[in-house]
């Protein structure tokens, strides 16, 4: 029997072949950063402000807000911290916290963004009953479901990731701990956590996909049946808009959980793009596509300058 030293931290290695750009990296992951939480809270400050955007479209995009200022921050401080020249080690109870809120947040937006399509599905098909169907309590039950499914999602995942014993090698080759980067680290068999990963992820984005293109598909119906030019301008904005932040979101995860031969590099840059960037890009695609929000936008920035003018 091997005598094997059990892990109490991790130490990331960082993003592959990126070696001597931390400065460039820094400053540019910094200014992405700081651009997504400013963004998306001048659009949770503009929707809530605005009494014209108290509607359950804007109840589902100020909480898509929320989450976008929440995901990126579970990966990128960590990040920034040790581009800046500071230490590389997390701890292993901060290395599954990571994990797990990495994809509970996911999970979670995954799911609002079905309840999304639905929320427009129901807009479009039914508008008649549209505020009979998407009522207060309807409402809150749909996010109270995806927060539980995004709860479970992780909760599975974190359990079979790290109910294996971790010794001997702690050299994380990623910029954080997820399940790719932190299964061939433990000394035991992992064969059946990596099954239950892929598995559980794969079956998820496949239902919340499907769950999007049946209601798009039933939208894209609808709105070639609008006669009118004007219908069909009016609806196609906000559709366009939410399906562009959709394929943003589930691009990245497809590319990185499904793929038979992994590459390092590839899936750091994918998953770059799905942690930091498209939370900054759900900003500019709903602020700039969307006609509503940005009439809000330039009422707040008006009673913001007419305020602070003596």
């Amino acid at each position: 029997m091997r005598n094997h030293t059990e892990l109490h931290e991790f130490i990331l290695l960082g993003i592959p072949q990126t070696e001597g750009l931390e400065t460039v990296l820094f400053v540019n992951f910094s200014f992405i950063y700081l651009f997504t939480r400013l963004g998306n809270l001048l659009i949770l400050t503009t929707i809530v402000s605005s009494s014209t955007l108290h509607t359950p479209m804007y109840f589902f995009l100020g909480l898509l807000s929320i989450f976008d200022m929440l995901f990126p921050s579970v990966t990128c401080p960590k990040m920034l911290f040790y581009l800046s020249g500071q230490s590389h080690t997390i701890s292993y109870k901060g290395c599954a916290a990571q994990l797990f809120f990495y994809h509970f947040l996911g999970a979670t937006e995954g799911c609002l963004y079905s309840v999304m399509a639905y929320d427009r599905f129901v807009a479009i098909c039914h508008p008649l009953r549209y505020m009979l169907i998407m009522r207060p309590g309807v409402c809150v039950s749909l996010v109270m479901a995806a927060w539980l499914v995004g709860c479970l999602h992780a909760t599975i995942l974190t359990s079979f990731t790290f109910q294996l014993t971790y010794c001997d090698s702690n050299w994380v080759d990623y910029f954080f701990c997820d399940i790719p980067a932190i299964l061939p680290l433990a000394c035991t068999d992992s064969s059946l956590a990596q099954r239950v990963g892929s598995t559980n992820v794969g079956f998820l984005a496949l239902i919340l996909w499907f769950s999007v293109c049946v209601s798009y598909t039933r939208i894209g119906i609808a709105i070639l049946r609008i006669r009118s030019a004007e219908g069909r301008q009016k609806a196609f904005p906000t559709c366009s808009a939410h399906l562009t932040a959709i394929l943003c979101a589930y691009g990245p995860v497809i590319i990185i959980y499904l793929q038979p031969t992994p590459n390092p590099l590839l899936g750091a840059v994918v998953q770059i793009l799905n942690n930091i960037v498209s939370p900054m890009l759900n900003s500019l695609i709903y602020s700039l596509r969307n006609r509503e929000v940005k009439r809000s936008l330039k009422r707040v920035f008006y009673n913001v300058l007419f305020i602070s003018l003596p």
